[in-house]
């Protein structure tokens, strides 16, 4: 019994550990993902001082800047055209 109790509390204490550790998604990563996931058309800029990335879709563009201060400026602009 005492085997089966340590175990159990063994199992607990590594789901606990693991899900503990995760990191939650940016903005800017979770904007990537979804438009990605759409099949959009991404254009990166890699300059020296910022880089610039766009994406765009039928009803959705997304620009994103990020500095190399660690600014990050996000721009979404939707089409809301009912048809």
């Amino acid at each position: 019994m005492k085997k089966v109790i340590f175990m159990s509390f063994m199992a607990l204490a590594m789901v606990v550990s693991i899900t503990s550790c995760r990191e939650d998604k940016t903005q800017k990563e979770e904007l990537i993902e979804e438009m990605q996931d759409k099949d959009a058309d991404i254009k990166v800029k890699d300059r020296a001082n910022d880089t610039k990335i766009k994406m765009e879709t039928e009803d959705k563009k997304v620009k994103i800047k990020e500095g190399d201060d660690g600014d990050t400026k996000i721009k979404i602009k939707e089409d809301d055209t009912d048809s």
